[in-house]
């Protein structure tokens, strides 16, 4: 079963590396791709390390591969790019720019996705 958890987002160096080979490189999307959570968070919710994890918003959904990192229970971490794009809205409150912070975001096994077989 899934859990809302908080979402925010940034840039790696791992990304940035990719990004001088070109958005479309294999480097750039295997940096992209991917999101970080706390082990405890990825546990409970049976999703292991290098797994792939369904994240959704009422913008959209992906998949991702997840990774232990040390975040902080209740917080996943995915780079900026197409992928995170999908679930964030376009409303700026005024700011001209959509927060990329603090998104509440559905996180489930991708598994679950599937349903029963």
């Amino acid at each position: 079963m899934g859990e809302r958890l908080t979402l925010i987002t940034g840039r790696t160096r791992k990304q940035a590396v990719g990004m001088h080979k070109g958005k479309d490189s294999p480097e750039y999307r295997e940096a992209t791709a991917l999101v970080e959570m706390n082990p405890e968070d990825m546990a409970r919710l049976n999703i292991e390390d290098g797994g792939q994890a369904l994240l959704r918003t009422a913008e959209g959904e992906v998949e991702l591969t997840a990774h232990a990192g040390s975040l902080p229970a209740g917080l996943v971490f995915v780079p900026m790019g197409t992928l995170v794009n999908k679930l964030i809205g376009t409303e700026t409150l005024g700011t001209g720019m959509p927060s990329f912070k603090g998104q509440k975001v559905d996180v489930a096994p991708v598994a679950e996705r599937e349903g029963p077989s």
